[in-house]
């Protein structure tokens, strides 16, 4: 991570920059100093305090609310994420949109309930002897620090799916910016922070920070619960090396690194070899290859059908122009990655798009190629960006020996014939262990947002066993507590016995309500 410094009275202008242009401009914010962050967490502390006393439907409301507000405000925040992203207004407005999506969702989700995992065990006569009478369900775990992502100024930042799942959970968050849309996050903050307000909530419910430094006061605060962050392996090593200094130390949610392997089977590749090279290639590339789910590593067979794929892959990346990357950092280290792939020796540049020599940051597509039985751990490696390592392989068993190279990823993706359902059942068998979603004939970027969705994998896609996507995410910032032989008026409304409007398990059995 950049190293960013202040001291107590000194105060740093932040600037925001064009990726197209690579141009810096001044903004009126300015880097968050520890005094001022200690302002802002204990202001969310107690705003967590004071939204206790609402009930469920009330904080349904409110997320309802800070979707409304979200499309209200569409057209500025995209005006303002395309001047800083360089993604483009098309896929911004889709952007917006899922986020205000996200809220609605866990609205729905807090409405319905059955995210508290509600249980009662009445007390009395057990197999095992008298019993007292145990009441659990889950809880919020007080105020929780978001890290907004660079690659989604909406879905996966200040307006993302960890504010989302963290206030629908009944907790307070305080969000660090990230330095890449600067003037998206302050505009969408500021969006949120009116709705909340309008909407009766607290004031410092939602609170905000800027700069590198201040994310690590942030994360050692002793009165931040938790920490969910979308961003680099070395920048979650980071914060996780500041946490495990605390006295007492804190979960950390992180999605960090993620290869996202596909094989293409042979009888997929004779059957619908064009359309899969055209996918992938869509895929890889989608984004400017800046997705945490892109396919980096893609098996083909060898043969005849495989070097079609591959031929097709290779022709459409060679053509291509060069891309416009998120920032400085980010096209920096992708060419310092790719460079360091060929250097190994071990693999062929099949294609390198048409570069961009302008001032901007950029990336023209790259298509490397490699066998499974000299695929190296080198090789393995995430680059972020419009870069695809295809490896090719003779059979299934290369395919599984070479995974043994491959890091865990949040994604696996297989591309078959009804003909291949044991061999496919085989991969399957090898993947689950290895990832948090498997795909068939499809590719893992589009994510769906979803009750079942998943969004996670071993290390190093993520450090937890928790989704950031979809309503399960919730589950990260609750707790379950348990009250035992408890008088009914001192219960939660929904352990209480006439509380029968959500999901509960009561002495075993699930009662849908």
């Amino acid at each position: 991570m950049p190293t960013e410094t202040t001291t107590p009275t000194e105060t740093t202008t932040l600037t925001s920059t064009d990726p197209r242009t690579g141009a810096r401009v001044p903004t009126d914010l300015t880097a968050t100093t520890a005094e001022q962050a200690d302002v802002v967490v204990r202001a969310a502390d107690a705003a967590f305090a004071a939204a206790s006393s609402h009930d469920r439907l009330w904080r349904a409301g409110l997320l309802d609310a800070l979707a409304d507000a979200l499309d209200a405000h569409r057209d500025e925040l995209v005006a303002a994420a395309d001047r800083e992203t360089g993604l483009g207004t098309t896929r911004l407005e889709g952007e917006v949109g899922r986020s205000s999506f996200q809220f609605r969702l866990f609205a729905e989700a807090v409405r319905e309930g059955g995210y508290l995992e509600a249980t009662i065990d009445r007390g009395g006569p057990t197999p095992l002897g008298p019993a007292p009478e145990i009441r659990r369900m889950l809880v919020p775990v007080g105020t929780v620090a978001v890290f907004g992502s660079s690659n989604f100024p909406f879905a996966f930042s200040v307006a993302g799916g960890d504010t989302a799942s963290a206030l629908a959970g009944g907790n307070a968050v305080v969000l660090k910016a990230h330095s890449s849309h600067l003037e998206t996050s302050a505009r969408s903050y500021a969006a949120l922070a009116e709705a909340a307000a309008a909407y009766g909530a607290p004031d410092g419910l939602i609170g905000i920070v800027y700069g590198t430094e201040a994310g690590r006061v942030l994360v050692a605060h002793p009165l931040i619960q938790a920490v969910g962050f979308t961003g680099s392996l070395n920048g979650g090593r980071a914060l996780m090396d500041v946490i495990d200094q605390r006295p007492r130390p804190i979960p950390f949610y992180g999605e960090l690194s993620s290869l996202n392997p596909l094989v293409i089977t042979p009888g997929a590749a004779a059957v619908r070899g064009e359309a899969i090279a055209d996918g992938l290639y869509g895929s890889f590339t989608l984004g400017s290859g800046q997705f945490c789910t892109k396919p980096g590593l893609a098996f083909v067979p060898t043969g005849a059908d495989g070097d079609a794929v591959v031929a097709r892959i290779a022709a459409k990346a060679g053509e291509a122009g060069a891309s416009v990357l998120l920032n400085g950092r980010i096209a920096t280290s992708f060419d310092e990655i790719r460079d360091r792939l060929i250097a190994t020796g071990s693999v062929e540049v099949l294609a390198q798009g048409v570069a961009d020599a302008g001032a901007g940051f950029t990336a023209a597509p790259t298509v490397l190629s490699t066998t499974a039985d000299t695929l190296t751990a080198d090789v393995a490696e995430e680059a972020f960006g419009p870069l695809l390592v295809i490896v090719r392989y003779d059979d299934d068993a290369q395919v599984v020996r070479a995974l043994d190279v491959v890091p865990d990823s949040l994604t696996a993706t297989v591309h078959s014939e009804a003909s291949e359902t044991d061999a496919v059942a085989a991969l399957v068998r090898e993947f689950a262990p290895r990832v948090g979603r498997i795909v068939f004939d499809g590719y893992p970027t589009g994510l769906r947002v979803s009750w079942a969705q998943h969004h996670g994998g071993p290390w190093p896609a993520t450090n937890s066993q928790h989704s950031s996507v979809g309503v399960s995410a919730v589950r990260r910032f609750l707790r379950p507590l348990a009250y035992q032989d408890a008088p009914e008026v001192l219960l939660p409304p929904e352990l209480r016995d006439d509380h029968t409007d959500i999901p509960r398990r009561i002495d075993g059995r699930l009662q849908l309500g």
